[in-house]
C-alpha cells in the first residue's frame, strides 16, 4: 500500500494540524484567480485557442487516457493539436519536444507515453513554464491551430479556453475530502460547479453528491488487451493468459488497477510493485525466469524497452467517451472561430 493511501484516505490527529494550511492553500487559489480576472495580475493569450485537462486530486491516473482520446478526435475533425506538459520530471528544464527517442526516465513515463502514442501527428513539448513551452512551440510547428495543456488546472497566468477536469472515481479520488497538503485534493469540490467540463471514470463507484456539477460525462479506461513490447500492432485479449505462468509488475501509481484488473479477469499471478517514478533494470525483469509472460501497465513497460524480453508485454489504457461530449467539444471549439 501506497504511504499517501494511509496519509490522504483518512484523518488522523496530523490532518488537524494540517487543515488550516489547506485552508489557506484554498484561499490563495481563489484571491489569485480573482486577481487574474480583474487583471491585477497580467495573464498570457495565445494566438490559438487552449484546452486545460487536469485532474481533482494529484492521485488520478486516467488523465492521460483522456487527453489521448481529445488529441484523437481533433484530428479526426481537421484541427493541428499540440501538448505541453510540465511532464513528471523535478527539472524539466528549456522546452523541448519529446519524441520516441527520448530517454522515457528523463521526461517521465506517462509524457514518453503520450509521445509514443500521439506520434508526429501532433507535438508534445515538455518544459517548466507552460507559457514559454506553448509559445516555442508553436514558433517550431506553425500548423498547429489548439494547445492541450497537460495539468495545470491551477495555473491561471496561461488564459484558457476550455477547462476539463477529470473525476477518477474508481482511483478513490477524493480520499479524505481535504485540499493540499492535508488531502490529494488540487482545489475545492465546489470548484467542480464552475468547471467547463467534468469527465468522470466508474461512476459506479460515486459517493459524492454530483447534483450541483456542471454538467458531467462519463468515460472509461479499456483495460482488454495487451501487446509485446516489441510488436505494438499485436495486441492479444488478456483472458488469452490464464493458462500461462505470469507474472505482474506495476509501479505503486498503477497498482491499485492493475490490481483489479487481475483479480476481474481471474489471473493467476501475483503482482510485484515497485516505487513510484522507479527506474527500471534489468535485473528487475531477470528475477522471474520461469514466467512465460511478464505483464505491465504500458508506461512502465516502456520504461524497459531497452533491456526487456520477448516475454515483456504491454497493458495500455484506452478511454471510450460517448459521442456527447465530442459535440459539446466541437461546439465550444466552433464558437472561438
Amino acid at each position: 500500500m501506497k504511504l499517501s493511501d494511509l496519509y490522504w484516505h483518512r484523518i488522523t490527529p496530523l490532518h488537524f494540524l494540517l487543515w488550516p494550511l489547506s485552508l489557506i492553500y484554498s484561499f490563495f487559489l481563489r484571491l489569485q484567480k480573482f486577481c487574474y480576472w480583474l487583471d491585477i495580475l497580467p495573464t498570457v493569450k495565445l494566438t490559438v485557442p487552449v484546452i486545460v485537462v487536469d485532474s481533482i486530486s494529484i492521485e488520478d491516473g486516467s488523465k492521460s487516457s483522456l487527453i489521448e482520446w481529445l488529441v484523437q478526435y481533433l484530428l479526426e475533425q481537421g484541427y493541428h493539436p499540440a501538448v505541453i506538459t510540465h511532464g513528471s520530471t523535478d527539472h524539466p528544464g528549456k522546452p523541448r519536444q519529446v519524441t520516441t527517442d527520448c530517454d522515457p526516465n528523463g521526461v517521465g513515463a506517462k509524457t514518453f507515453l503520450l509521445a509514443r502514442h500521439c506520434g508526429e501527428s501532433c507535438p508534445v513539448w515538455i518544459g517548466s513554464d507552460r507559457i514559454t513551452t506553448a509559445q516555442s512551440l508553436l514558433a517550431a510547428h506553425p500548423r498547429c491551430n489548439i494547445i492541450i495543456q497537460d495539468g495545470g488546472v491551477n495555473c491561471f497566468r496561461l488564459e484558457r479556453d476550455l477547462e476539463i477536469v477529470v473525476v477518477d472515481f474508481s482511483e478513490h479520488s477524493f480520499g479524505n475530502g481535504l485540499c493540499l497538503p492535508a488531502g490529494p485534493l488540487r482545489f475545492d469540490i465546489k470548484q467542480l460547479e464552475k468547471t467547463d467540463i467534468v469527465v468522470t471514470n466508474d461512476r459506479s463507484q460515486r459517493f459524492v453528491d454530483t447534483s450541483n456539477w456542471r454538467k458531467s460525462f462519463n468515460m472509461k479506461l479499456l483495460n482488454n488487451t495487451a501487446y509485446p513490447i516489441f510488436e505494438s500492432t499485436t495486441r492479444q485479449p488478456i483472458t488469452g493468459f490464464r493458462d500461462k505462468r505470469l507474472q505482474a509488475i506495476a509501479t505503486e501509481d498503477n497498482a491499485l488497477w492493475m490490481h483489479n484488473l487481475i483479480q476481474f479477469f481471474g489471473l493467476n499471478t501475483q503482482l510485484r510493485t515497485f516505487p513510484e517514478n522507479h527506474a527500471f533494470t534489468p535485473a528487475d525483469i531477470q528475477q522471474f525466469p520461469d514466467a512465460e509472460i511478464i505483464l505491465m501497465p504500458e508506461d512502465n513497460a516502456l520504461l524497459c524497452q531497452d533491456f526487456a524480453t520477448n516475454t515483456v508485454w504491454a497493458l495500455p489504457r484506452d478511454a471510450w467517451i460517448n459521442t456527447e461530449l465530442q459535440s459539446v467539444i466541437l461546439k465550444r471549439l466552433q464558437q472561438l472561430n
